[in-house]
């Protein structure tokens, strides 16, 4: 699969010798996860916490640490309000260029008429006989989370493929778009289901509720939301039902008090002449969630897909065909069917060094494995040479929170990579540790702080081990988390609860991410370059390759570093 793509009968896996760094140096890759660089706080756990090992690399020599932007444009996202998450952060430490993730693989795939050929099409379409298929997301041209232009291609598509009846389940905006613009999107909408009842597909709006109010709450902040969606969607029960969505919209926001807003519509269902509603999702029916960015797909995706699921009462859960627009989480399969599939990524560094002789060795626990080898090498499986690599995988623990056992396996993770490197047996020894990532996520802060004092001692460990072999380190990370746990106003003031308390942030964040290299095996007169100061995440790979002592391929985004002469 590495092997195909852009190349000419001149293509050749050979990596130029780098002019002036030699080669033979063991290098260790190590990946904090979720570890930004944001300001100090009681509320940054990586500056709370006992964090020696990092600290020194910040404050030892000023040309040999710097940040890296790890979040939208940087990592293939749409916007730089998209904070970055571990699997485009791996796409690109790995790929060493910047791949369209998000929106961008969606319009692609809608142009060229790929989403139909995919496997996630093919699987719900096995529903268009004799089932509905339903179709759940933001109504917004808002570009944020969804297009209002994709769901109408969408909708053309499916018409042309033997879809019979079609159920639309609205979520309206009002936050990245102006308050009112839902009626207009309801128009639109509606307009183009009349042309598809004009050819014989019976294709109608179900329901319906503001984006703040109904389905879309994210970081399980309120399973109520996504129940009020639930309620609506599949009971086909909501406090308000109407005959027509457009009248829904109108009169749900002439009666909002203090004012009308988009966000906060209450639920509504659509009912025929007898009362009865008009898409309630049955068994036998196909669901696909049209948003593409996650963060406000995955309480849904676990409602629809997870047979045991106990935040809320579902009262029925229907056998149904489900398919996301995208994978919404890497980590935990969700949901396991899609529309469009993740990049596809040719001539990772991973390849081409494993095809130049590097010894890779990888290593991370069972939650963050596949990024540090399937994500790092481009979204593939496997080794590209069984001989040259080996991958271990360390079995996270299950059963508990991480804020548990906020150690993890770091310990046991560095353990590996120091026997890697101390057996020579390898050139680079790469890892992922994710202490700060999966126990930020839980939001306790206490144990986020053991986490990152964790992750340090693990790095020390690993970077003790290079210096033994006169080796070379790189220490970066792939997006922040743990070094801000609390949700802000625009002025960066903590936002209280109506109880006075803090309210806690268990999200990836925009910062950017700190690299810093060095070593015993650092050439002298290596340092950072100034003249990169937007460098991200994919300028890292070309970096990496150079301290390998190979140029690197010439469509990389640029190195970091430099050599001038001492």
């Amino acid at each position: 699969m590495g092997s195909s793509g852009k190349q000419t009968s001149e293509f050749s896996w050979k990596l130029e010798d780098h002019p002036k760094l030699p080669k033979g140096k063991q290098i260790a890759v190590v990946v904090l996860d979720g570890w930004g660089e944001a300001k100090p706080n009681e509320y940054n756990c990586i500056h709370t916490a006992e964090t020696p090992k990092m600290d020194s690399l910040k404050n030892g020599a000023p040309d040999l640490w710097r940040l890296v932007k790890a979040h939208g444009k940087a990592v293939g996202l749409p916007s730089d309000d998209d904070m970055g998450n571990s699997e485009v952060g791996h796409n690109a430490l790995g790929a060493g260029r910047i791949f369209a993730q998000g929106a961008k693989l969606v319009d692609t795939a809608l142009a060229t008429g790929k989403i139909y050929e995919e496997p996630g099409f093919k699987y719900i379409q096995e529903s268009f006989q004799t089932g509905t298929l339903h179709l759940i997301g933001l109504l917004s041209d808002g570009g944020v989370h969804s297009r209002l232009d994709q769901l109408q291609l969408l909708l053309k598509g499916l018409s042309e493929r033997g879809v019979k009846k079609v159920r639309v389940h609205i979520l309206t905006d009002g936050r990245d778009v102006l308050d009112g613009s839902s009626v207009g999107f309801v128009e639109t909408l509606e307009h183009d289901l009349s042309q598809l009842r004009n050819k014989g597909i019976d294709a109608r709006i179900a329901s319906g509720g503001g984006r703040m109010h109904v389905t879309m709450d994210r970081y399980e902040n309120d399973w109520n939301v996504v129940k009020r969606g639930w309620d609506a969607q599949v009971l086909g029960e909501a406090p308000y039902k109407f005959t027509d969505a457009l009248e829904a919209v109108k009169k749900l926001r002439s009666e909002q008090q203090p004012k009308p807003n988009d966000q906060y519509l209450p639920a509504f269902v659509i009912v025929d002449e007898n009362g009865k509603p008009v898409g309630p999702i049955v068994d036998g029916d196909a669901v696909v969630t049209l948003n593409y960015r996650a963060d406000r797909m995955v309480m849904l995706a676990k409602a629809l897909e997870y047979e045991n699921f106990d935040k809320f009462d579902r009262v029925r859960y229907p056998k149904i065909r489900y398919a996301g627009m995208l994978e919404y989480d890497g980590e935990l399969k969700l949901p396991s069917h899609y529309l469009v599939s993740p990049p596809e990524i040719e001539r990772t560094s991973g390849e081409y060094l494993v095809k130049n002789g590097i010894r890779t060795f990888a290593c991370s626990e069972t939650v963050k494995f596949g990024h540090v080898t399937f994500f790092w090498n481009g979204n593939r499986s496997g080794y590209f040479n069984p001989e040259l690599e080996k991958y271990v995988e360390i079995p996270s623990d299950s059963g508990i929170t991480f804020n548990e056992q906020p150690k993890m396996k770091a310990l046991e993770i560095a353990e590996k990579a120091r026997d890697a490197i101390l057996s020579g047996n390898f050139d680079q020894v790469r890892v992922n540790l994710p202490n700060s990532d999966m126990v930020g996520h839980t939001g306790d802060i206490e144990a986020t702080v053991v986490a990152c004092k964790a992750a340090d001692q693990a790095v020390k460990l690993i970077l003790d081990a290079i210096e033994q072999v006169g080796g070379i380190y790189v220490v970066t990370a792939d997006h922040g988390n743990a070094e801000d746990m609390v949700k802000r106003d625009k002025a960066g003031k903590p936002l209280l609860d109506k109880n006075g308390n803090i309210q806690i942030l268990t999200s990836h964040t925009l910062e950017p991410v700190p690299i810093a290299i060095g070593g015993p095996g650092l050439s002298p007169g290596v340092r950072f370059r100034n003249d990169v100061p937007n460098g991200g995440l994919a300028n890292v790979a070309a970096t990496v390759i150079n301290l390998h002592g190979f140029v690197a391929p010439s469509d990389y985004e640029t190195t970091l570093i430099e050599v001038v002469d001492k």
